[in-house]
């Protein structure tokens, strides 16, 4: 494999970095005393929030349960439950809030698909006469990331009006351009999902967002070879966008516009190959970074079966109805970025729940 191929692979996505600098500012003042060494072990915020939705067999939400119907599990080991709140969709009030981020994805969908799931939208934001159970913002990805509609709204009405103002453009990255162009298309996806993030860090409350897409390419495969720096750069991505999505509490949904057109192909299921937690770099993979994959592990769903784009949104609306939000104390990690899975049992037959599946412990 030519080394600018692997090259490639290594730069594919943009990481979190922090830089630490110090200085000897050289003073001749008289000596003082030294300062307090800093503590060689600094306290870590260990507390952790899970958003759970808890489902029938048919997948409605469940309403009207305990603390004492839930049992948290940490790497299989019950872990005690600091706060318990049960929230249902009357009772999404201020010091409650709860949004959705509804997002046209025209970089990794072809033209065609891109038009017909931007009428589905439209569909889905005019029901009710365009008056909208939740607060919703409205963005496109287009080759230049454009914005349309950040500030989160109830009238559909509106978000349609500002929809039609903005044409979605054709895609420049196609298909055609092989590895490469699915290695551009990834980036310029991973980075404007960092950026999103980082947007609605500073909002209050749960977000669920919707990706209408059929995924960015998973870049894996027996024929793909990834170097040691490689996967570092990947390994890191991974742990800073599950740490980020847990703690903006953020739900992704990965909703495929092409439904049924896709149906039977390898990318409708391929990913699940990924979705096991990541403990270290030299166990990740380019699919570990798959939309597919981020949306099961964030406690959110693949909708990709159906060509019925307006009613796998309001699907995906249905996790907002009733809900439980919860919180527990970290176990200690032994060292940086540490794996831990996760999972809730309810003490109640035929009821399943889904949050998040896993977490990064610090030391």
């Amino acid at each position: 494999m030519p080394a600018v191929f692997r090259h490639q692979v290594a730069l594919l996505l943009v990481c979190f970095s922090v830089s630490l600098f110090a200085q000897d500012n050289g003073s001749t003042a008289p000596p003082t005393p030294p300062p307090q060494r800093s503590d060689p072990h600094p306290q870590v915020d260990r507390h952790v929030t899970l958003d759970v939705v808890v489902t029938d067999k048919a997948g409605h939400p469940i309403p009207g349960l305990q603390q004492s119907d839930f049992t948290l599990l940490d790497d299989k080991q019950p872990q005690p439950i600091t706060s318990f709140r049960a929230v249902e969709e009357t009772s999404t009030t201020a010091d409650l809030p709860l949004q959705v981020i509804l997002l046209i994805d025209a970089v990794n969908t072809a033209y065609q698909g891109a038009v017909y799931q931007r009428n589905e939208l439209i569909k889905f934001l005019q029901r009710d006469s365009g008056h909208l159970a939740l607060p919703m913002s409205l963005f496109l990805l287009s080759d230049t990331s454009t914005q349309i509609q950040p500030t989160p709204s109830r009238d559909g009405n509106a978000l349609v009006s500002a929809l039609n103002a903005n044409e979605s453009g054709l895609r420049i990255i196609g298909r055609s351009q092989g590895f490469y162009g699915g290695a551009d298309r990834v980036q310029i996806s991973i980075k404007a999902l960092e950026q999103l993030i980082a947007f609605e860090s500073k909002q209050p409350g749960r977000k669920l967002l919707v990706w209408l897409s059929p995924g960015w390419p998973l870049l894996s495969g027996p024929n793909v070879q990834m170097t040691e720096k490689g996967r570092e750069s990947i390994f890191k991505t991974v742990v800073g966008l599950s740490t980020a999505l847990r703690e903006t509490r953020i739900t992704l949904y990965s909703v495929d516009p092409a439904g049924m057109s896709d149906a039977g192909s390898m990318r409708t299921f391929y990913y699940e190959s990924f979705l096991k937690g990541v403990p270290s770099a030299n166990k990740v993979d380019n699919g570990n970074l798959g939309l597919q994959v981020l949306a099961v592990q964030s406690g959110g769903r693949v909708l990709n079966s159906s060509n019925d784009v307006a009613r796998l949104i309001a699907t995906c609306m249905d996790d907002s109805k009733a809900f439980y939000t919860l919180t527990f104390d970290s176990p200690r990690a032994d060292h940086p970025d540490e794996y831990h899975s996760l999972q809730i049992q309810i003490g109640k037959p035929k009821l399943t729940a889904r949050t998040r599946t896993g977490y990064y412990a610090q030391p």
